[in-house]
């Protein structure tokens, strides 16, 4: 089977929107770093709202069937919940094309939570160096929109 990329050409351009929502599990201390300002490599969740935007932005270079998009906006949300030890990703990308968004919005939330992990991974580790309770879970499309 030959993989190719669809042809849109004769969609006509119209406005779309999608939100993407994912979550990454942390253990309680680590949460509590994050939320103090004790992260020794700094804000994880500045740093993910921009490694977000970039991962949306960049999302044909990383998935080759993606068409490349003029994203017009993205947003990233993180929030911290300490009762159930989660950084909650939820991303929003909006363009007028021929074809959705909903793959930008997807690699925004896992991009965004993968840069959390990557600043918190060393508080993360256990005693050999693994990650038992570090988990990215829950990465879905909450709502897509198409049409003006």
């Amino acid at each position: 089977m030959t993989i190719r990329q669809v042809d849109v050409s004769a969609k006509e351009e119209v406005h779309r929107e999608a939100i993407a929502e994912g979550y990454l599990k942390l253990r309680p201390e680590t949460i509590k770093r994050i939320v103090e300002g004790e992260v020794e490599k700094g804000d994880p969740i500045a740093l993910a709202q921009v490694g977000g935007i970039i991962a949306a932005k960049e999302t044909q270079r990383l998935l080759p069937l993606c068409h490349q998009l003029r994203i017009e906006k993205v947003e990233i949300e993180l929030t911290v919940d300490r009762e159930r030890s989660v950084v909650r990703a939820r991303s929003f990308v909006k363009a007028r094309e021929r074809t959705g968004v909903e793959m930008e919005a997807l690699t925004a939330v896992a991009v965004a939570l993968l840069n959390v992990w990557d600043t918190v991974k060393q508080y993360e580790k256990d005693e050999s160096g693994q990650y038992p309770e570090t988990e990215i879970v829950g990465i879905r499309v909450l709502s897509k929109i198409k049409g003006d």
